[in-house]
Parts: C-alpha cells; structure tokens; sequence
C-alpha cells in the first residue's frame, strides 16, 4: 500500500511540474488567428500552415511615451502582437522609463520574468511571500545587468538614473498576464467594499475614499 501511495504522490508532483508554465508545442509552430474555424490549440486557434508567413513571426517596437502619471511605459510583444509567439511559451516587454520613472509594483501570475538594462540605472526589487516573511530583495543595475523575478511575486523597477532608461524583459509565457496592486486593489469594478479595504490595511475610510478616486494608470 505504501508503495501505491508513494506513486500516487510521484504522479502529482510530476503532473504540477508538467504544468507550472506554457505546453511545449507538439508542432513546428501554431501562429495564433481570430478566426474560430482552425484548429484550438493552448488558448489560440491556429492558422494553416500553408498560409503562415515570415511577418506572422515579426513585429517591429517603437520607444513607448513616458508622458504620463508614472514616467513609464510597457510596451508588450506577447501572442496578442506576434502570432507566431502561439504555443512557443516565450514573450518579451520593452520598458522605457523618463528620468524617476516608476514600472510600478505588479505581478506576472503565469510568467517568470528576467530583465536587463539597455540604458540607465535601475534600482528593482521583489517580495517574497508570506511563508519567506515578505522579503524584499532589491539591486541597483546599470546597463548590461540582469535580474530575474520569480513566477507570481511582486516586483517593480525604478529609474535612479538623471536620463532616459530603457530595459528590456524576456517572460516564460507567451501570455504571462499582469497585475498591477495599486490598480487592481483600489481600482477594481466594481469596488472593493471599503470596509473590506479599511480592515486590511488599518486605516480610516477617508483615506480608502481618498486612494478610490485617484486615477489608477495602466501603463501596458
């Protein structure tokens, strides 16, 4: 019996590893396309091959405008942008920050993400979850340094630097998603119950009024 078990928990464990990121694919590639008279394959229906061209590969990234609330912008090249990114398990973001811009705290809930500097200086950090006490790793990186944030943790990016910066972030999904705190708590819709929000976060409903009506920005 105890030999049952222990394949039974073999299984599982191999079956959660199995599934922790993106499918590999089963083919050359899937481009992804809108029409539903293809094949569904990992979240996308997939174009005939005899049709896929070079450009279904391709996309082209312009610098994103920093001319906003935060001094940053995420410019994505996920499935949504390069078709042909479909079942491959692989994205990039280009992030171009004005002098103190701020990629502000979020999360990838499907994606590792590994980051490096093309210009500037960045100081970035991650919080660890409650069971590792909410540890706050943070690095000051300069161009040509590389950080990574693990799958699902808080993470942010900041422009220390006196110019323009820009890195650019490699993700292990082809559609990680993203989750910004500040948006998703306080800009919700509907809203979060106040006194769900005041509870939490121990302080008086003026100011949870106060956070609700700010403008929250998406800058992805």
């Amino acid at each position: 019996m105890k030999v049952v078990y222990f394949l039974v928990a073999f299984l599982a464990l191999a079956s959660s590893i199995a599934f922790a990121y993106d499918p590999s694919p089963l083919q050359d590639f899937c481009v992804a396309v809108n029409e539903t008279n293809g094949v569904f394959v990992n979240g996308k229906f997939c174009k005939d091959p005899k049709l896929v061209k070079a450009d279904d590969f391709f996309k082209h990234i312009e610098p994103g405008n920093t001319d906003n609330k935060l001094g940053s912008k995420v410019t994505p090249v996920a499935v949504t942008e390069i078709p042909g990114l479909n079942t491959l398990g692989i994205s990039l973001a280009r992030i171009d920050f004005a002098p103190k811009g701020l990629n502000p705290p979020h999360t990838h809930p499907r994606g590792t993400e590994i980051l490096i500097v093309i210009e500037g200086t960045l100081f970035v950090g991650f919080v660890a979850s409650n069971q590792n006490n909410n540890t706050l790793f943070t690095k000051v990186l300069n161009k040509g340094d590389v950080f990574v944030f693990p799958i699902g943790l808080i993470h942010f990016q900041q422009n220390v630097g006196y110019g323009n910066a820009i890195a650019i972030a490699g993700l292990s999904s082809q559609n990680p998603g993203v989750i910004t705190i500040a948006n998703a708590v306080f800009g919700a819709t509907p809203p979060i119950s106040s006194d769900v929000l005041t509870k939490a976060f121990q302080v008086d409903k003026s100011v949870i009024n106060y956070l609700e009506k700010q403008f929250w920005y998406d800058n992805n």
